[in-house]
């Protein structure tokens, strides 16, 4: 029997007696008057008495707190349950205004009188995140910098003052401590299946967040302060996340490979048949609080196989995520299977990292998980490539014979972008990017209109000083023509360095190169942190003498330039005429040594070191030229001389051979 049909629960022994068993111990009834009032007022001190703490210090005693708290659970359950969709909005809605979204809440009220499985869990899902991100917005009240994670908000001092100790010890019973209920992070890591989570427990979390709300009130009447709500995380450059042609049909072919795949465990089917139907329904972001979680439980799966640790398979323990199961190592320091599981085929350990972890991917999982998404406005392209990746995964890892699937129009297509997808949110991949807008930009200065050589001979008191320019280009060729010979085989070379366009052509050959994004070191990190300033630098520049000749030629055609400025518009004419090529120069130096990054982990100390000074010099030249060339400066001849020392730099460096592109020859 497969591992998937044979498991039946993902969480320990202690975490299920926690979450299935523990509430339920105590079987008397609370008075639901005792607990809140007609009105709706929530009396707090009810609640706060049911945290228990252990004898020697005011620490919370989490079991016998659950304990305790479990029939309070049942009552308000039961009270809700009770209660009209109109009675429930009478008494309830205008305490989940704090929130910045009530009608999430309104919502899971709806969810709580009908208690199909899936769905109280994906309300739960929506509710702690939406709840984490309120309450980092009530923390910034009186705090500076909103922790990230819900277990330091939850026992800030800041949260304290606004809340109460005790309502706050409250809360972490059920969320935020690994020690209590710890709903949120069970769920948002997979762990519990859909039969698992009493519904008693939402129920309890709607009622104390409209509680919080009625605190709030309270405090913000007092200190006359105003909750300020953080603007949402928007996805930027949808565009760059379309990878996967994910057709209508495909959906109706994942609803069967769901049923047939070892990715899923049968116990979490529901939830994959959830989301599916959440996506053909337009719910898009109801979609990925749904699947993510199962992808992790499906990796899960495949690591713990791969890795030969079944027991694994069986914890709840936070640090056990998507981001550890594709880490290079184990904790005894083995090399870790699973991402040779997934490589050879596919490369869906880096769709893995761009979709989920790079800091300047989507991290789509994080934003959901913490609040940080308009639920309501979730684009479309991006639950489109992770349910379509998901597909990719149904596939591949299944005992039966996927092969009809495999070939199927509306997943083949699939299947061929999973197995020759790239990086596209690691730094190396957002320097190529760099580097070609980088090279667009400067491209477009050969577009810019100059004035014709006859009228600048016109003007009196100019000298360009033609045979510094031409000294500067000679210099520059005979750098380019030095680093050309370390080319990566089968690569574009130029008979001509300095003509633009081969530099160009040249370029975007390096760029598509493939360079393994997978476990960079620390030391290739910290050189891509300097080599994307460098590039920025240089687009900085390139915009602003576009900039710069675009409004002077204007000005000259009106005009409308003083003699001074005529002057200062006729020597930025002729910096650029050498700038041109150093920043071509500055593009293929950075570029090639991109293609090379690993063998800067070869370098000893005191090497990379010096290596590491020589692109800061390259950085500060860059960096002083921006200021040099900004259009309030003006400092045109400066950047001869500032160009001249950088030049002799890049040609010592080189003669020494110290470049990662001369180590690697």
């Amino acid at each position: 029997m497969a591992l998937s049909e044979s498991v039946t629960t993902c969480l320990s022994p202690a975490v299920r007696y926690v979450i299935c068993d523990l509430g339920f111990e105590k079987t008397e009834t609370y008075n639901i008057n005792n607990i809140v009032s007609e009105n709706g007022e929530i009396h707090w001190q009810a609640i706060t008495d049911h945290v228990c703490y252990l004898e020697s210090d005011r620490i919370v005693d989490y079991i016998k707190s659950i304990r305790s708290l479990g029939p309070v659970c049942e009552s308000v359950n039961l009270h809700f349950k009770s209660m009209t969709k109109e009675q429930f909005v009478a008494q309830y809605a205008l305490w989940f205004q704090w929130t910045n979204y009530t009608e999430l809440f309104l919502e899971v009220f709806d969810v709580l009188q009908y208690t199909q499985t899936t769905e109280i869990t994906l309300g739960l899902m929506k509710l702690t995140s939406c709840l984490e991100r309120a309450l980092g917005d009530v923390y910034l009240l009186i705090g500076k910098d909103c922790p990230f994670l819900l277990r330091d908000l939850l026992i800030s001092e800041e949260l304290a003052v606004i809340f109460g100790q005790t309502v706050m010890n409250v809360l972490r019973v059920f969320i935020g401590s690994p020690d209590g209920l710890n709903l949120r992070n069970v769920l948002w890591h997979g762990f519990a299946s859909p039969q698992e989570i009493p519904v008693k427990y939402c129920a309890m979390l709607l009622f104390l967040t409209a509680g919080l709300g009625q605190l709030l009130q309270t405090y913000l009447l007092q200190t006359k302060c105003t909750l300020i709500h953080r603007p949402y995380v928007t996805f930027i450059s949808l565009e760059e996340l379309n990878i996967f042609p994910l057709k209508h049909e495909t959906l109706s072919l994942a609803e069967e490979l769901v049923k047939l795949s070892n990715f899923v465990l049968k116990m979490m089917l529901p939830f994959w048949l959830a989301a599916l139907t959440a996506f053909k329904q337009g719910r898009y972001a109801d979609c990925m609080i749904l699947l993510l979680p199962q992808l992790e439980v499906g990796l899960r799966l495949l690591f713990t196989a791969a890795n030969k640790c079944p027991n694994r398979l069986l914890t709840a323990e936070v640090s056990f995520s998507i981001k550890s199961m594709l880490a290079k190592h184990l904790n005894n320091e083995e090399i870790n299977q699973l991402p040779l599981v997934l490589e050879e085929p596919t490369m869906a350990s880096e769709f893995l990292w761009d979709f989920l972890n790079h800091q300047e991917g989507p991290r789509v999982r994080d934003h959901l998980s913490h609040g940080e998404i308009n639920l309501k406005t979730f684009p479309r392209e991006v639950a489109n490539q992770i349910l379509a990746f998901a597909v990719t995964l149904l596939c591949r890892f299944s005992d039966e014979d996927m092969t009809a699937f495999k070939e199927h129009v509306g997943i083949k297509p699939l299947m061929n972008c999973a197995s020759c997808y790239r990086s596209r949110f690691h730094p190396i991949s957002r320097l190529k990017k760099q580097v070609l807008e980088c090279m667009k930009s400067i491209h477009l200065w050969s577009e810019l209109p100059v004035v014709p050589e006859e009228q600048v001979q016109a003007i009196k008191g100019f000298e360009g000083n033609a045979e510094a320019t031409s000294a500067f280009v000679l210099k520059t060729s005979e750098i380019l023509s030095q680093l050309h010979q370390y080319l990566p085989h089968n690569c574009y070379s130029s008979d001509d360095p300095m003509n633009s366009d081969q530099t160009d052509r040249l370029l975007g050959e390096l760029c598509d190169m493939r360079i393994c994004t997978l476990y960079s070191p620390r030391s290739v990190l910290e050189i891509l942190v300097v080599l994307r300033k460098i590039i920025m630098q240089c687009h900085q520049v390139s915009g602003q003498v576009i900039a710069s000749i675009e409004l002077r030629y204007k000005q000259w055609i009106n005009k409308t330039l003083r003699s001074r400025q005529r002057q200062n518009y006729l020597r930025m004419l002729n910096s650029i005429k050498f700038l041109s090529p150093v920043l071509h120069l500055i593009l293929v130096l950075i570029t090639l040594e991109l293609v090379n990054i690993h063998v800067v982990d070869k370098k000893n100390a005191f090497d990379y070191h010096q290596y590491l000074k020589f692109l800061k010099s390259i950085l500060q030249y860059t960096e002083n030229l921006v200021t040099y060339t900004n259009p309030e400066k003006n400092k045109w001849d400066e950047t001869m001389e500032l160009t001249n020392k950088a030049l002799a730099k890049i040609k010592s460096f080189s003669d020494k051979k110290l470049m990662l592109m001369q180590l690697a020859a």
